[in-house]
């Protein structure tokens, strides 16, 4: 895609907002309504926006063309079916063209009213403001509790920043998105890539928003199969962690091994308990079912690279 497709002020600079859309009918009018109300008292800046839909299976994409048609600062991309979210905003951002590109998520859990104070820190000379919720209200106990484990284990076995409670939600310059196209690979962890490309990255709190109407599109296991794609992409760590066990198996063993040899020599041969014998297969084979799955992730996203395949495919767009 061209990224010239939007028509560009000249007397004004551009803010692109990318929207990732994926079943979102009951909140799409909501979040329009909401986003024209906080962009048209900011008179300074002309906007594009973009609903990226993510093969939607209800009346999402009518429900973009409708308000494409009614109002021209918006444009809209159909997949041919769900690619997932981190493909929706790629294509989102290789669509846009202004010096500020926003992505933002169309439920309301990412306010348009902070677009104001995200564009007068932008102004104030930072590549990036990013946005991270301050609370975890209205989430389950348990999946607050994995989420900020998985924040504290992704920080300290990779190389990547990734804050507690970040979102998506962020403004970036044109170098930064650039930056971040440039990034070939297929399977996109956007929260460890919006790290990795490093710039300078101020960081604005709100307290968690429930969503404006219907339910989240991640559910826990989906959330797990997340971190384990973000863990995979950003550090090779477990793949050590499996060889250094087999190593510490081993050594444990062969003292083992030492130690039933000397007993037998002292006391005599003794019948092996056979509960024990079990146990100890059982443990070894689980260990290496463990290795064989964690080289298996990394052997099955190399298997993925290679194949070179598009990140999404567009059946349909006004741009």
């Amino acid at each position: 895609m061209d990224k010239n497709n939007f028509k560009v002020s000249e007397n004004s600079k551009v803010i692109s907002v990318i929207v990732p859309c994926y079943n979102e009918e009951k909140a799409l009018i909501p979040f329009y309504k909401e986003l024209v109300r906080i962009i048209d008292n900011i008179k300074a800046y002309t906007f594009e926006v973009a609903f990226i839909d993510d093969g939607s299976k209800d009346k999402t994409l009518d429900i973009a063309i409708d308000i494409c048609n009614k109002d021209k600062r918006f444009k809209y991309i159909s997949f041919s079916k769900n690619f997932g979210k981190e493909a929706a905003m790629l294509a989102g951002l290789k669509a846009s063209s202004g010096e500020y590109t926003v992505v933002m998520d169309c439920d309301l859990q990412d306010p348009p009213s902070i677009l104001p104070e995200m564009i007068e820190a932008m102004e104030q000379g930072w590549d990036s403001v990013a946005t991270r919720r301050c609370d975890r209200k209205g989430e389950p106990p348990i999946r607050s509790f994995f989420a900020r484990k998985f924040y504290k284990i992704m920080n300290k076995i990779s190389q990547v920043d990734i804050v507690d409670g970040a979102r998506d939600y962020r403004m970036m310059c044109r170098e930064m998105v650039d930056a971040i196209i440039s990034l070939q690979e297929y399977h996109r962890f956007m929260k460890g890539i919006f790290g990795w490309v490093g710039f300078d990255t101020k960081w604005i709190e709100y307290e968690n928003i429930e969503r404006i109407n219907g339910e989240t599109k991640w559910s826990f296991f989906k959330l797990v199969l997340y971190g384990i794609e973000g863990i995979v992409a950003f550090t090779t760590v477990p793949l050590k962690f499996a060889s250094l066990t087999g190593v510490l198996i081993s050594f444990a063993g062969f003292i083992y091994v030492t130690y039933i040899v000397i007993r037998t020599l002292i006391f005599g041969i003794d019948v092996p308990g056979y509960a024990s014998l079990i146990s100890i297969m059982m443990f070894l084979g689980g260990i290496q079912l463990i290795a064989l799955g964690i080289i298996g992730e990394y052997i099955s996203k190399t298997y993925m690279e290679v194949k070179n395949r598009p990140h999404f495919i567009i059946r349909k767009t006004n741009l």
